[in-house]
């Protein structure tokens, strides 16, 4: 697994095949972490807003400034599998 691999739906980095979502055949999802990605779905339907509304209180826990955070979401959401 690249330990450089980021979940294309929220941005988290994915650097134990713990962390992989599954395809609908139960396979593990090279593009989509288990929290975004389960037998073969999103996990939710959720706009991009709503994403950074998720994703944003995780990462303040780990220590990161809340708007340095919505600032880090807002730019690199947009460039993922799932929101292009």
């Amino acid at each position: 697994m690249n330990t450089q691999a980021f979940c294309q739906s929220c941005g988290m980095p994915i650097n134990d095949p713990k962390l992989l979502g599954t395809e609908s055949d139960g396979s593990a999802s090279e593009a989509f972490c288990t929290y975004c990605y389960q037998q073969g779905q999103y996990t939710q339907e959720l706009s991009m807003e709503e994403m950074i509304e998720v994703c944003v209180p995780h990462m303040v826990k780990t220590g990161m400034d809340e708007a340095a955070a919505r600032q880090l979401m807002a730019s690199t959401l947009p460039k993922l599998t799932r929101w292009k």
